[in-house]
This record gives C-alpha cells, structure tokens and sequence, in this order.
C-alpha cells in the first residue's frame, strides 16, 4: 500500500506547499504517489514527476477539473482512495476546502494541521491556537490529514523522473457551477512560501497609509506583504493577506511586525517564524512577548527611517 497526496497547483505549475507535504509523507512511508486533478495540467505532472522520493504520479484531466471545484476533485480522490492507506494535502484553502470532503465520503475522521509524523499512525497537531500540542492516533483504515507545510522542509527534485500514468476521470458532478475566476498577479513572492514578510496592523490607520509605510520597505527587503486580522476586517488590504489562526500559516525566515498588536489569533499563524521584529509604540502590546527584535517607537516614523538605511 502507498501514501497518495493531492498536488496543490495552478495547471502549469505546482503550488509550493505540496513540496512540504511530501517530506511529511515520506516520515511515514516510502511509497509515494502525487495525484494531479485538472485541466490541461501537464506542467504541473511533470514538475510533480521531477521530485525526490515520488514513485509514480498520477494524472487526472478533465474540462470540469479546471476550476478546482471541491465536489469534483473530492470524488475524484474518493474512486481511487481503495488502493491507499493515507491521504495528504496541504493545510491552505484548497486542501482544507478538499479534504474534509473526502474524508466524509470515506466515512473516517480527519486529522487537521499535523506539525510532526511519530509514527504512521500517530501525529502531532497543535490546538487551543498553537499554545498546546496535542498527540492524535488514527485507527481508520485509510488515514486522511492535512499537512502544515511551514513545519516540514520542502522536498528536493531528482535527476530521474517519476512515471506518469494517466487514468480516466469521473463525470462532472453537478453540484455547484463556476461563475468566474480572478488570479492575484504579483511581482513579490507568495505569502506562505517568502522568506522575508513585512506585515501590518490596525496601527497603520489606513489602506492608503498601509501601502505609502510598507511597500517601500517590503520592496527595498524582497518582501512579501501580510496583514493582521484588525487590518484585513478594516479593510486596507484583502484577505489573501491575512496571517493568523484564521489566515495563512507562515514561518519565514524574517517576519517584520509593523503596527501590530499581537492577538493570540495572529501570533498562531507567525510565532514559528525564525526572526520576529516588532515595531509598535505601545511597550506592553503581547507582540513583543514572542518578538526576537522589538522597537517601541511610531511606525510613521521608524519605518520611513529603516527604508532610509537600507537605501
């Protein structure tokens, strides 16, 4: 029997959080199949194909796979899940919007988040917003878990390819219809895999105060740009920006806290992060608590100065 995740990609490329995932999967076992379900995906087959450790990639393309639509892609996991005894995704919004599918039409629980594999029934998955870990057990047959990517390095490609086998798809299933798509284009890397993020808080004050402080310093540093719960609900940035229990999970090497306070739903989503630096002018806000740099001083101050320096 083997392990088989579900590649995260957009059709020409894969997502970089399936990488992670397969480091996770192998701690568990050594026989592992990536399954790639979309249209005209090939790109993302070959790039699943060229990773360290992958035994057999398997293809699924189908017009009705384009969108991703969670109903399709979870039955389509569903037909072939006999032949495996796990099933991994990433924890970011396709695998969390995926997986639970799946798992309901096994009829077996899913275990959400895992930080570390003990052994191929056992993991470690954090609760009560990071600050307790607990150990989980699985007795299911088939073991359905999302993986928490910023806790396992990403997998490494190989000189020899994987093989490719391209299997039929199921039907369309008709339960929801795609109105519409739109793709953010950005030049700054993507969120949950930079390793350099400049974030913001309520305490920017605006959407157009948020962009004039911190563009500038995330440009000059290579940075990609986060946001906390306060800013995103306040809406000076969307949501694609949200770092926290609620938002994305990140753990880059530096992650720079302009303006935010440190809610406990925040510090979830950062506090793994290598270096923290805060810069806030309250001395008792609870982000300082986790920060390895902190700044008490007005950001409207202190950032156009740290730009001014690395000039």
């Amino acid at each position: 029997m083997a392990i088989l995740i579900l590649a995260e990609h957009q059709h020409s490329a894969l997502q970089a959080g399936t990488l992670n995932v397969l480091t996770a999967a192998l701690a568990i076992h050594s026989e592992v199949h990536i399954l790639v379900v979309g249209h005209q995906a090939q790109g993302a087959a070959l790039a699943a194909a060229q990773l360290a450790g992958v035994t057999k990639v398997l293809h699924i393309d189908a017009p009705h796979f384009e969108s991703h639509g969670a109903e399709n892609v979870a039955a389509q996991v569903q037909a072939i899940a006999g032949s495996y005894t796990h099933i991994l995704a990433n924890a970011s919004a396709y695998g969390k919007n995926i997986l639970p599918r799946v798992a309901a039409l096994l009829d077996v629980a899913q275990i959400s988040e895992v930080t570390k594999v003990l052994a191929k029934d056992t993991y470690e998955r954090p609760i009560y917003a990071g600050n307790a870990i607990a150990t989980v057990q699985s007795l299911d047959a088939i073991q359905v878990l999302t993986i928490r990517s910023t806790n396992f390095e990403a997998a490494r490609t190989s000189s020899q390819a994987a093989p490719i086998e391209l299997l039929g798809h199921i039907d369309e299933q008709g339960l929801t219809i795609c109105q519409g798509q739109e793709t953010v284009q950005s030049s700054r890397p993507e969120l949950t895999a930079a390793k350099v993020i400049v974030s913001g808080g309520r305490g920017l004050g605006s959407a157009e105060q948020y962009k004039s402080i911190l563009e500038p310093l995330a440009d000059k540093m290579g940075a990609a740009m986060g946001a906390s719960r306060a800013a995103v609900d306040a809406g000076y940035v969307p949501n694609d920006y949200q770092v926290g229990q609620t938002g994305k999970i990140v753990a880059p090497g530096l992650y720079l806290a302009v303006g935010i306070s440190g809610a406990i739903q925040h510090l979830a989503g950062m506090k793994d992060s290598k270096i923290i630096v805060a810069i806030n002018k309250d001395p008792e806000a609870p982000i300082f608590a986790v920060a390895d740099y902190g700044l008490v001083a007005d950001l409207f101050t202190a950032v156009p100065e740290l730009v001014q320096e690395l000039s």
